[in-house]
């Protein structure tokens, strides 16, 4: 061969290149590149086929089921969460004997059944359940992968959550209600996490002794653990709360009417919590733990401050205007209200006018609706202890367009159910009692205090609210109500919502109750027949 010319064999082709360079170095190239040539696939794209779905999910169900956490783990897309859940599987929640029966796939999806054994301590129970999991396209490798979710383990599990298998963190409990009866999942399904609260709370104080238990162990280090399995029974510890289960009956009965609402009734003359309830696609507590604007129920709190300040009085004028501007922003009334120039603050109060409240914004200093939500209704010191976690409301100082939106409940206001229910109980009472699910002399927990309302601003609260229970937006909601009754419509626009979220809070004799709907619409659709169906069961 001559000097300056070199062979290279490529699968057996011989390749003559000149000076590495030229027409030949460049089908050299390209024969590497060439998969007819190299063998090399090239990489796939797309949605997995149902050959990459079925191969995909039976590796890894075949490693899961052998207990190799890291194996089943590098089949994937998010490896390294996938192995710590999946060794805690075995490891931390002792289960073992794992049995995966898969089902027919639907596209790229595999639902799944798992059988299994859970041992601790010379104890065992089965364990089985349902479950699914997606295979995607892998973003670096190009593989078919699980797609990593925790739920893939076992349904109930969220980001950071784990299974553990031991002895109870705290004692098991029988929670009954004021009068002795027992309270349980089965037969109030929204009592559940609160039970789980109660438990892990109080269980050491309820004289009972702990269980062994497969349980979720929750990122929210705060929250207690969700007992799945019982291997072991301790000894359940009686725990009273305030609770009726007629009132719980009902309320659990009434969220079920619209998805996503939530309720609290409070026993307005001590502040015992008689019932909550929610109606959620998770497990949120947004009956106490809530934080979403109030809408127009606050105007309880803008009109007594309002009435206590001075600025106007229930028979004093509040006209209605068709809008209101301040600092460039310009507010509205619900489409279809009447203006009314010679309103007083009773008429504007019972029909809802927003212009009439958000006119008064001059008369108000930034802090003034916030110094009587704190000191005259108790909210926003986060210093409630209801028992269980709990939202004590926000009602933050500002100024610009935001005052004034804060005065008919939009802006940066933020409430719960539980705390509208404690604001109309103090409206009606001129006494703020802080909600208690628990009672206090169980573990000596101090409780809120605040200075509460004069009789007059009472006197005047209760008489806005019966006409607007009566002839005004609350009326059909609340009709067929007997007795001493009062009531506020709310309705609060979210941004990026198509329908506004439906609020309303009312009372009748000692009893009051708060409702919320998310995209309920208007307070009187939703949350009015929630809070009227609580208010006619009663304590």
């Amino acid at each position: 061969m001559r000097k300056g010319v070199k062979a290279a064999i490529v699968s057996g082709v011989v390749v003559v290149m000149v000076g590495g360079a030229g027409y030949a170095a460049y089908n050299f190239v390209s024969a590497l590149n060439d998969s007819s040539v190299s063998g090399v696939a090239p990489e796939k794209t797309g949605p997995p086929g149902s050959d990459e779905v079925k191969q995909a999910s039976q590796k890894f169900f075949a490693a899961w089921e052998k207990g190799q956490a890291a194996t089943a783990a590098s089949f994937t897309n998010f490896p390294e969460a996938a192995q710590a859940l999946l060794t805690a599987y075995g490891q931390e929640a002792h289960i073992t004997g794992v049995k995966i029966t898969p089902g027919a796939a639907s596209g790229t999806i595999v639902p799944f059944s798992v059988k299994a054994t859970v041992s601790y301590d010379g104890k065992s129970k089965p364990l089985a359940y349902r479950s699914r999991l997606s295979i995607v396209r892998g973003a670096s490798t190009h593989r078919a992968l699980v797609d990593w979710q925790p739920a893939v383990v076992y349904p109930e599990l969220k980001k950071g959550d784990t299974l553990v298998t031991g002895e109870s963190a705290a004692p098991p409990i029988v929670a009954v209600d004021r009068h002795g009866v027992v309270l349980t999942k089965d037969k109030y399904p929204s009592l559940g996490p609160v039970l789980d609260e109660l438990r892990d709370k109080y269980g050491d104080k309820a004289g009972g002794t702990p269980s062994v238990e497969l349980s979720i162990r929750h990122a929210d280090t705060n929250a207690a653990e969700t007992p799945l399995i019982t291997l072991s029974q301790g000894r359940a510890g009686k725990l009273h709360t305030t609770l009726s289960a007629s009132a719980q009956a009902a309320a659990e009965q009434a969220v079920q009417r619209f998805a996503e609402s939530s309720v609290v009734a409070v026993k307005a003359s001590t502040g015992e919590v008689l019932a909550l309830a929610n109606h959620r696609d998770d497990a949120f507590n947004a009956a106490f733990l809530g934080r979403l604007a109030p809408g127009s129920t606050m105007k309880i709190i803008t009109a007594a401050t309002l009435i206590d300040d001075g600025v106007t009085t229930a028979s004093g004028p509040a006209p209605c205007t068709p809008d209101a501007m301040w600092e460039g922003q310009t507010f509205h009334n619900l489409q279809g209200m009447t203006p009314n120039e010679h309103a007083t603050l009773s008429e504007s109060f019972a029909r809802s006018c927003n212009t009439a409240f958000i006119k008064f914004t001059d008369n108000l200093k930034p802090d003034s609706v916030t110094r009587e939500a704190e000191d005259r209704f108790g909210l926003g010191q986060d210093n409630w202890k209801t028992g269980i976690p709990s939202f004590d409301g926000s009602v933050p100082a500002v100024s610009g367009p935001d005052m004034a939106a804060g005065l008919i409940g939009q802006g940066q206001v933020q409430m719960s159910p539980l705390n509208m229910a404690s604001v109309t109980a103090t409206a009606m009472t001129g006494v703020f009692r802080q909600p208690v699910l628990v009672p206090p002399t169980l573990d000596d927990r101090e409780l809120a205090r605040a200075k509460g309302l004069s009789a007059s601003t009472v006197a005047q609260l209760r008489q806005m609210m019966n006409r607007t229970a009566t002839s005004g937006t609350a009326a059909v909601a609340m009709s067929g109500l007997s007795g001493s009754i009062g009531a506020k419509t709310g309705s609060a626009e979210v941004d990026g919502q198509a329908r506004s979220n439906s609020w309303f809070t009312g009372y009748r004799g000692d009893v009051a109750a708060a409702a919320m709907t998310q995209e309920g619409g208007h307070g009187g659709d939703a949350a009015g027949p929630i809070v009227a169906a609580v208010l006619r069961a009663g304590g």
